[in-house]
């Protein structure tokens, strides 16, 4: 009797530990499960409402079958989608971070943030009226620095001081920049050729899909200079708008802003790390008005100077595209020279955005202040302000970006007399989730 008292006793502690194993066991599979939902929810809910604003879905290269199928109801509905979003939200706040590794907190986090530029869109489109700066710091994780306009007073004297000819700064640099202006014809031949140098120079660095590749298109009427359409499996639709002279620093600056080391290889490095590998499909959508776009374009940007350092590049373009495109070369250290002054009055373009779109100045007045400031000629001055009637606070992430991009890689020891060590740096900030609160 008592033998068999202690095997039923042994049978009780057998099956509460089992009992207890297979509760901790279903327990980590729901949490697995939780964020796999919530991932799926977010992509699904993201899709829907890129129904209703065609801007909102940058790149989507999930699964087929999660695409909405219908049409969309006449107008937005607002309240649906701010439940579903919030919700999300909820779950997320609920998720235990504490024993997760960094890449999976950092996961969360980066998350977190999505949705709330996710919820932060949808009460834009209902109507609701953000300032700049908050705009800005909920869409995209960053507030953007102020200038007094007596900042930029002192590049442009400086800049005047460089400039030949008579007339105002806008006037003499017109009329010398147009001596660097690449003929149309002379386009695609050019443009190949920056895109073949920018994507040999970025895979003898990384490991990229066997078949990624990209289409080139020239186009015109569009709000922006250059574009790229990531369409998943490593291929990319990359537009260039036509509408106004391309000169010839163009070139490398789309190459690599928009394809190497640029947005082609961002999205196929997410796809193919985050997507694929980690099976994060919360990534296989690139919502535009998100923090991922500040990481996107500042990377794009900064990508420029880790494919092409100033001697490395002035090199290639003096030997190779200013022979393509028919120009001399001989004013070209100057031309780079004034190029480098001008970069420094970008945030110029920042402070005419926030004084337009808080309503303080008129387009007309943004316009000439992108024309005193920006040396922009009058009428792509002009459709600047289109770009800021579309994408509003997006601006801040070209500038604003570039700058948390090197102030982290070269922070870390990414400078460019340690060329190996940005590559690193810069190809690991691709492929993780980052957000500009998570670079400082």
């Amino acid at each position: 009797m008592q033998t068999l008292k202690k095997t039923l006793l042994l049978l009780v502690l057998l099956t509460a530990t089992w009992a207890c194993t297979a509760t901790k066991t279903e327990t980590e599979k729901t949490e697995v499960a939780t964020m796999d939902q919530l991932a799926e929810r977010y992509v699904k809910t993201l899709l829907k409402l890129g129904q209703y604003d065609s801007d909102i879905v940058d790149a989507y290269y999930g699964p087929e079958e999660w695409k909405p199928t219908g049409e969309p109801a006449d107008t937005l509905p607002a309240d649906e989608f701010l439940t579903e979003f919030k919700a999300i939200q909820q779950q997320l706040n609920l998720q235990d971070t504490t024993n997760l590794p960094a890449d999976e907190k950092r996961r969360v986090a980066m998350f977190k943030k999505q949705i709330i530029a996710a919820i932060t869109k949808v009460e834009m489109m209902q109507g609701k009226k953000y300032g700049f700066d908050e705009e800005a710091r909920l869409l995209y994780d960053a507030v953007p620095p102020h200038y007094e306009l007596s900042h930029f007073e002192a590049i442009l004297s400086d800049i005047d001081k460089q400039l030949p000819g008579k007339g105002s700064i806008t006037e003499r640099w017109d009329a010398y920049r147009a001596k660097f202006e690449i003929p149309k014809a002379r386009l695609d031949t050019v443009f190949r050729a920056a895109i073949a140098e920018a994507r040999t120079r970025t895979k003898a660095h990384y490991t990229l899909p066997e078949q990624e590749n990209f289409k080139l298109e020239f186009v015109t009427d569009k709000a922006w200079s250059g574009y790229n359409y990531y369409k998943g499996k490593g291929y990319s639709l990359i537009q260039i708008n036509t509408d106004f002279p391309i000169y010839i620093e163009r070139a490398v600056d789309l190459a690599s802003h928009e394809g190497y080391p640029g947005h082609h290889v961002f999205n196929v490095l997410l796809e193919q790390n985050l997507v694929d590998k980690k099976g994060w499909k919360e990534y296989s959508i690139y919502p535009l008005f998100s923090p991922q776009s500040l990481i996107a374009e500042g990377s794009a940007n900064y990508g420029i100077e880790v494919a092409f350092p100033a001697g490395d590049r002035m090199k290639f373009e003096k030997e190779v595209l200013f022979p393509l495109a028919g120009l001399n070369a001989s004013e070209a250290d100057r031309y780079y020279t004034i190029l480098e002054k001008i970069g420094q009055l970008d945030f110029a373009g920042n402070e005419a955005a926030r004084l337009y779109l808080d309503g303080k100045i008129t387009r007309e007045q943004a316009a000439d202040m992108l024309v005193k400031y920006n040396l922009y000629p009058k009428d792509k001055a002009l459709q600047r302000t289109r770009f800021m009637d579309k994408y509003r606070s997006y601006v801040i992430n070209y500038n604003l970006g570039k700058q948390l991009v090197r102030n982290y890689i070269e922070g870390n020891g990414g400078t460019e007399n340690n060329p190996d060590k940005r590559w690193e740096l810069f190809g690991e900030l691709l492929s993780n989730p980052n957000t500009a609160s998570m670079l400082k």
